[in-house]
């Protein structure tokens, strides 16, 4: 055997393994984008089977055109830690792809069964009460357990849990969009536009609403030191994803009453609780951000007016509004970078302290590299 005369591998075997490793993972991500193109496409096919051609074109145009303004508000809330933009895509893209495919087959076939065994009204109303709340809300939970499990440097809390659920949630939508107003367009009259003011207005949250509590439950898993809590909460938030989604398909079949009354005392305090759970998550990623960069501030990295513009979102705003004003875009997207670097620096140092990141010397260098990105970049930014 050859004596490598250490505990270390030879340079030469270290690049070749992360060459492989780097092989591997992009022959994944590859495979992976090409399974979500052919979910996709069957997807469509199977909609534009029961809507034709025409259809399925209006429904895709009027469900794709408040998608963006929907993303924005989304991301708007996101206002220390900026999730990746790759992961952002990931759940989004899920929803619309792998999702829809999953829920439009399963639950397809459930109505079939039903229909074929009882009756066609008892197939459908199953399918739409009892199969889509449990098979739309597992589908749509398997992508946000799969970044909590392999990313958790990217899944801070329960802020992070709502952005990732609304991303999914709205790709979801979007493509369930396609179905509901292709057949508007089909029946004519004013079908479509009503039904886009009922889903594209009155309730275009509706589905981030729903995966928003698997969100929250994986969000406060990942929060919190409590292993009972830990395991209880993600399954307790797909259980609550499930029945809230079970009471909004409900509502639908009982009529304008039934639907008014779900949606005024049911959906609209759920939704105003999700606010609130975001002021908080707010407030605690605040606190994160104050508590750990406070050293640096002592060490004059930061002024202490700096400092206090960092750990509240008015205070960055701000800073970004005067840079934008005062120096242009090169300044103002100096600035944002400013800002989430040093968030990123705040959530590495709270990972760490609480063990999630075990290698001492990564995370040293890894912290270093914040710190002096950040230096430079204030050196750019100067009196902004």
């Amino acid at each position: 055997m050859q004596n490598y005369g250490g505990a270390y591998p030879p340079q030469g075997y270290a690049m070749m393994t992360r060459a492989n490793s780097q092989a591997l993972k992009w022959t994944l991500i590859s495979l992976g984008i090409l399974l979500a193109l052919l979910a996709g496409a069957v997807t469509l096919y199977i909609i534009g089977y029961a809507t034709g051609a025409t259809g399925l074109a209006v429904g895709m145009l009027f469900a794709t055109l408040p998608v963006p303004i929907y993303i924005l508000l989304i991301l708007w809330i996101d206002r220390y830690e900026s999730e990746p933009v790759w992961m952002l895509a990931t759940a989004f893209f899920w929803g619309a792809t792998f999702a829809a495919f999953i829920s439009i087959i399963i639950n397809s076939l459930v109505g079939q069964l039903l229909a074929e065994a009882i009756d066609p009204y008892t197939g459908r109303y199953y399918a739409m009460i009892l199969s889509a709340p449990v098979v739309e809300e597992f589908s749509k939970a398997l992508v946000l357990f799969a970044l909590f499990w392999w990313k958790k440097d990217e899944f801070d809390g329960i802020l992070d849990g709502i952005v990732y659920a609304g991303m999914v949630g709205l790709g979801f939508a979007m493509t369930e969009n396609f179905k509901y107003y292709g057949e508007a367009a089909v029946m004519g009259g004013n079908t479509l536009s009503g039904l886009f003011i009922l889903r594209g207005t009155i309730s275009p949250f509706a589905h981030p609403l729903f995966t928003s509590m698997t969100g929250i439950g994986l969000g406060w898993a990942i929060q919190t030191h409590n292993k009972a809590v830990k395991g209880i909460m993600p399954v307790l938030g797909l259980f609550a994803a499930m029945l809230l989604h079970f009471f909004w398909n409900r509502s639908a079949l009982g009529g304008p009453v039934a639907f008014f009354v779900v949606y005024f005392l049911v959906m609209f305090p759920i939704f105003l609780g999700a606010i609130i759970a975001i002021v908080f998550a707010l407030r605690r990623e605040g606190r994160i951000v104050s508590y750990h960069l406070w050293n640096d501030c002592q060490r004059g990295l930061f002024t202490p007016h700096e400092y206090y513009r960092l750990c509240t979102v008015r205070g960055r705003m701000g800073a970004s509004y005067r840079a934008l004003t005062g120096g242009g875009l090169r300044l103002w997207r100096a600035r944002m970078r400013y800002n989430q670097l040093a968030s990123e620096l705040a959530f590495h140092r709270s990972r760490v302290h609480r063990g999630l990141i075990t290698d001492p010397r990564a995370a040293h260098e890894r912290e270093m590299a914040f710190v002096n990105h950040l230096a430079e970049l204030r050196r750019q930014l100067g009196p902004f």
